[in-house]
């Protein structure tokens, strides 16, 4: 079965999202809330995920599961997106206005996931 180009561009990005996790996990762990516990071991973890999800996304057996997993995964990194706005050492220098607008685009890549699941 063959998907629309689009479904697997998001597959591609989550996959190299993932890979990003290994190769500059520092990044991450300054935005992790510091309420997580060992937060290089989630930033291994998240990055573990965005790959699996994301080569999942491309098997019709598996693909409604990732896309899930997608969403799930998305709602957490949301805890993210709002340290960032609420923490300066998270925010990284970032100006507020991108800080701002990645909380909704957040809903809109999760919508994008909804978007392929078939029931």
């Amino acid at each position: 079965m063959t998907y629309p180009w689009h479904l697997y561009l998001m597959a591609c990005m989550y996959v190299i999202a993932g890979f990003f996790h290994f190769i500059k996990p520092k990044i991450y762990v300054r935005i992790m809330p510091n309420y997580f516990p060992k937060p290089l071991l989630l930033v291994y973890l998240s990055g573990f995920a965005e790959i699996f999800l994301g080569v999942l996304t491309c098997f019709k057996t598996s693909k409604n599961f990732a896309l899930f997993g997608i969403i799930l995964m998305l709602m957490v990194f949301l805890l993210v997106h709002f340290n960032m706005l609420t923490s300066k050492k998270a925010g990284s220098g970032l100006p507020k206005w991108i800080l701002i607008i990645r909380i909704p685009l957040q809903f809109v890549l999760i919508w994008w996931a909804y978007y392929y699941i078939k029931f």
